[in-house]
């Protein structure tokens, strides 16, 4: 139980009256322990703005890398408050709620009654220790109303084994964020690679339950993630690292029994969901990752799945080269999918509004793209993205053109690079018209510092028609939504295998909404 006193006089004084994120619940036994160390080592983050609301996350751990975490192995009462300024002079709601043993004392909560498009600021209070950092969100606008803007993030990819965190300190400093897209790869689950890097991973690489933990501790620790988690609320997402590379559906990358991975699936979704601000809606095995956000009139942001329900990939078996990999070409089949049936509806039905932009906001390349190494003359296509499943992304295309929409936009990562194009109508053919505009966000750390192009990418573009912009640095992208116009700046970092690294805008972007395709601002 590390250095944590366990107060028994006080479990049940402390059980009364109290609920989960607003909740009724049956009386339960709490802890009320006594802290010998500052218990929110892991800072705070709100996530998934509503008009009335939004999610608060925190987890108590005074002893990180111990195998308890210095935590009793009992709930524990946690007090919340939401002010209108940061010096918390007005309080507008405040609560409690519990730390649940069973989800490593992590805390969810889910807020309403606020009013709509303004930022607030939250805390966590347990007695006995200092409050919890500060963190800052906005609420989403009223349903009916069209703001004048919108400003959202896009980051992802953040492997810590391969540089520091500092977009993420830069991201924090961004003013007016109303929110941050995280399109994944949150962690990464591989081991140490036992040489010369930026920082280390653990030797090995994560299976249960307790070694997803112990590595969302290691990346949670990080004071520029934290900076950024309470400077605006995120909208998470997931892709494959949070649980194994390259895995879809049933099966992992290595060929191991369903069944076999389908504990290990679960024991990293539990860490995912204990680690981020998210809904009780999106607690794995309770519902479904991929929701729906709204902010007025102005934007429907469509947040995919397109991990959990896919079919295996084509071409990827245990032992290929890479040679072997980059010829395969994928031959779709009709019963394959990448989202599945029941979120193919899902996102048909909720294109049917007059929203004056709809935001896919996913994981991995929509677009068409050849990724041929210069010199060579065979086009390869990509089978973990949406071109290995050409079927079901001309499922969602023809969606987007029976209802004659003209405002799409796609956020996507993955493929740690910067990459500004479109999605063609034909899709078959990379200089037909674009239907939608794609923006895939490069790494925060992930592939280390790099540079313009990678090796052998000079020429890619010429193969690449709808592409129109090709970049191998880290950072984020930031876009300033308004009615007439999507605004788009593409954000480097000049280094992340050092500290302290300098941000610079790359280049600019516009959307108008009645015409698909980016277009150099």
């Amino acid at each position: 139980m590390g250095n944590v006193k366990f107060d028994r006089r006080g479990l049940l004084r402390a059980g009364i009256g109290l609920s989960l994120a607003g909740a009724l619940e049956p009386a339960r036994l709490l802890a009320a322990p006594r802290f010998a160390h500052y218990p929110f080592t892991l800072g705070v983050a709100a996530g998934d703005p509503a008009p009335d609301g939004f999610v608060l996350w925190t987890r108590l751990l005074p002893e990180p890398g111990t195998p308890d975490g210095g935590m009793p192995a009992a709930d524990v009462a946690v007090r919340w408050e939401i002010a209108e300024d940061p010096k918390f002079r007005t309080i507008a709601r405040h609560g409690s709620a519990i730390a649940d043993a069973s989800l490593a004392h992590s805390v969810h909560v889910e807020v309403t009654g606020l009013r709509p498009h303004r930022p607030y600021w939250y805390r966590f209070i347990v007695p006995g220790a200092d409050p919890s950092p500060v963190g800052t969100a906005r609420t989403a606008p009223a349903p009916g109303t069209t703001p004048d803007r919108v400003r959202i993030a896009s980051a992802g990819c953040q492997n810590y084994e391969a540089g520091y965190f500092t977009a993420f300190a830069h991201l924090a400093r961004e003013s007016d964020l109303d929110a941050i897209f995280h399109y994944g790869d949150y962690i990464y689950e591989q081991p140490s690679k036992g040489r010369a890097t930026p920082r280390r991973h653990p030797a090995t690489e994560p299976y249960t339950l307790a070694d997803y933990r112990q590595r969302y501790e290691l990346y949670k620790a990080d004071p520029d993630l934290q900076a950024a988690h309470a400077a605006a609320a995120f909208i998470m997402s997931f892709d494959d690292h949070e649980i194994d590379d390259n895995w879809a559906g049933a099966f992992d990358k290595d060929g191991s029994p369903p069944e076999v991975f389908a504990r290990r699936k679960a024991a990293a979704l539990q860490a995912w969901y204990e680690h981020v601000p998210v809904r009780r809606a999106q607690r794995p095995g309770k519902g479904a990752m991929y929701r729906r956000l709204d902010y007025g009139t102005l934007l429907r942001m469509h947040v995919l799945d397109t991990r959990s329900h896919r079919s295996d990939q084509l071409c990827e078996a245990p032992g290929m080269t890479r040679a072997e990999l980059d010829a395969c070409i994928p031959i779709d089949q009709p019963g394959r999918t990448m989202l599945g049936t029941a979120q193919e509806a899902w996102f048909d039905h909720g294109l049917a509004s007059d929203t004056r932009w709809n935001f896919i906001a996913q994981q991995v390349l929509m677009m068409p793209y050849d990724a041929r190494k210069d010199g060579t003359t065979t086009p390869i296509i990509g089978k973990d993205n949406w071109g290995g499943y050409s079927l079901a992304r001309q499922r969602l295309v023809d969606s987007i053109r029976a209802r004659k929409l003209t405002n799409v936009v796609v956020g996507s990562g993955d493929i740690h690079q910067h990459i500004v194009g479109s999605v063609t109508t034909d899709l078959a053919d990379p200089t037909s018209p674009a239907i939608a505009s794609e923006f895939l966000a490069t790494s925060i750390s992930s592939n280390g510092t790099g540079g313009p192009r990678y090796p052998g990418e000079l020429e890619t573009l010429d193969h690449n028609p709808n592409v129109q912009l090709l970049n191998n640095q880290r950072g984020y992208q930031l876009y300033t939504v308004t009615p007439g116009h999507w605004h788009a700046e593409v954000k480097v970092i000049d280094q992340v295998d050092r500290p302290d690294g300098n941000v610079a805008t790359l280049a600019r972007f516009v959307v108008d909404p009645k015409r698909p395709g980016p277009q150099a601002a």
